[in-house]
């Protein structure tokens, strides 16, 4: 890639290929190539002009984009403002798994304060939300849009787009191209930006693929979904918007546009493989099916197999520090290998002890600390926080892992989710494993609970299949035969369904708020 280049320059050259061809659908409508061409462009032009022309520079602007997630505007406002220089900011959901969960009305005006937010690109449904923030904001704020909203919104469609030459605009790539607000374990939304030499590398992928995917999104494009679009357009393939994750709208999906790509989470990979009608639906067309989020269950994916075929691919990645490591659809044949998160490139990673952050050898479990190409660039108005999360280059994930003897990356959990009990540390995806090699059950989440003396306890929660009869009891038994009588967990709770965080994991903080109540 040219180094005045950015990736929405490459996504548009390829795409120029084939104007007529329809690289966009979502609910009823669709964009072609050359409309979707059209629409960047002549955004791209009006704000760039509108920016000029309040004597500031497109290097300097930040956009918000608040409109519905799964919608092409998001897609085209990114790529717009990014094809500038300007810096996007996502403000609609700190969720990487469900966009319908709206991010809180204060959460939105803090990032607009804290990011320097100049201009605020919004749709129809979103417009009240707009103005509203506006007034409360008190500092200037630009609202536009992709049609005439009012005499208050600019309308970028009033751009000339053979009056861009985005040659002519300088870009430093060190300077961020997307902040994406992420909400942690304290629920206060991180707002995470990765530059735009790290954004030009996350199409590689799609630059290189033999064949045009077809992908299916159901994961907010505000987040990780949203650079698999891209990847996808770039390999001169099509993107197929949904609202959000349904099994049964997911499978019709695949059948009615011949998909070949999907990004999921394990939870939901689990629903769409139990659904009944899995077997009769069409997915013949499915190349690539990619888990993201956590770890998924050995016993869980060698179903998984039998039901996809050879077309699983789990990559283990985090916000701070992108893309760590791929297990292929060919080692997911191999038992041994689904236990593992896949190899990462060489000098990627590193185990080091939590305390004294020396490094650890093959075998023992540390801290995975990660430093690559894909590592964001430093959390939005946190440089303490940076500081703590990345130090000299490597980002100190929170995740507990090892390395094996033929460099397969093991993941045991978050370093504050291990629980100290029966004399013993216990690592709860361990227990987690067990209970998901039990026939009846499909989700399980191990987590801790501490009494009022501070003493901890393993709880586990179960979700079990729609015939499964086991009990309590019968699970506790399957854990002592499986593991140990240490492992076998106090109380085990059986519930139809698992709450979830925001990236698709179950939430244990919630489940044990609610077992210690």
């Amino acid at each position: 890639m040219p180094s005045d280049g950015t990736y929405v320059s490459q996504i548009l050259e390829v795409i120029s290929a084939e104007p007529e061809k329809v690289v966009l659908s979502w609910r009823d409508r669709t964009l072609t190539a050359a409309e979707l061409t059209t629409l960047v462009r002549s955004a791209a032009q009006a704000l760039h002009r509108h920016v000029d022309g309040s004597g500031g520079s497109g290097g300097r602007a930040v956009v918000a984009i608040l409109t519905v997630t799964n919608t092409a505007p998001t897609l085209v406002l990114r790529y717009a403002a990014n094809l500038v220089g300007a810096t996007v900011v996502h403000l609609h959901t700190t969720n990487a798994v469900d966009p319908a969960d709206h991010m809180a009305a204060g959460a939105k005006l803090k990032i607009l304060r804290e990011t320097g937010a100049t201009h605020l690109a919004v749709d129809a449904e979103n417009l009240a939300t707009a103005r509203e923030l506006r007034e409360q904001l008190g500092t200037p704020l630009a609202l536009v849009a992709l049609g005439d909203l009012g005499p208050d919104v600019l309308d970028l469609t009033t751009g000339d787009p053979d009056a861009l030459d985005p040659a002519g605009i300088e870009i430093g790539l060190d300077r961020p191209a997307v902040v994406t607000y992420t909400s942690g374990t304290t629920g206060a939304p991180k707002g995470i930006a990765f530059d735009f030499r790290t954004r030009n590398g996350f199409i590689s992928a799609g630059l290189q693929m033999r064949w045009r995917s077809v992908y299916l999104a159901f994961l907010p494009l505000s987040h990780s979904s949203g650079a698999a679009a891209d990847d996808s357009l770039a390999s001169g393939g099509s993107v197929v918007l949904q609202d959000g994750f349904d099994p049964g709208d997911a499978l019709r999906a695949i059948a009615q546009h011949r998909i070949t790509r999907m990004l999921l989470s394990p939870p939901q990979l689990y629903l769409l493989m139990d659904r009944p009608e899995v077997g009769s639906t069409d997915l013949s067309s499915l190349q690539m099916v990619t888990y993201v989020g956590s770890p998924a269950s050995p016993e869980r994916l060698a179903e998984a197999v039998k039901v996809f075929g050879d077309v699983l691919i789990q990559v283990y990645a985090t916000s701070e520090a992108g893309f760590v490591s791929m297990l292929s659809p060919a080692e997911h044949l191999d038992p041994r290998l689904r236990v593992t998160v896949g190899r990462p490139m060489p000098g990627w990673v590193r185990i080091t002890d939590p305390d004294d952050h020396r490094d650890l050898p093959p075998g023992e479990i540390g801290e995975v600390c990660v430093r690559s190409p894909f590592t964001m660039k430093e959390y939005v108005a946190e440089p303490e926080l940076t500081a703590r999360t990345v130090r000299d280059g490597w980002v100190h994930t929170g995740d507990l892992g090892f390395v094996d003897g033929d460099d397969y990356l093991h993941l045991r959990g978050r370093i504050g989710e291990v629980v100290k009990t029966n004399g013993i540390k216990i690592h709860p995806v361990t227990v987690e494993n067990a209970l998901l090699a039990h026939p009846d059950v499909v989700q399980a989440a191990a987590f801790c609970v501490r009494d009022q003396d501070r003493i901890e306890y393993l709880h586990a929660a179960v979700v079990l299949r729609e015939a499964g009869t086991a009990g309590p009891a019968d699970l506790a038994e399957h854990v002592r035969a499986t593991l140990s009588p240490k492992h076998v967990p106090a109380q085990i709770h059986v519930r139809p369904t698992l709450p979830l965080t925001g990236v698709g994991k179950p939430d244990k903080a919630r489940l044990a708020a609610e077992a210690s109540g």
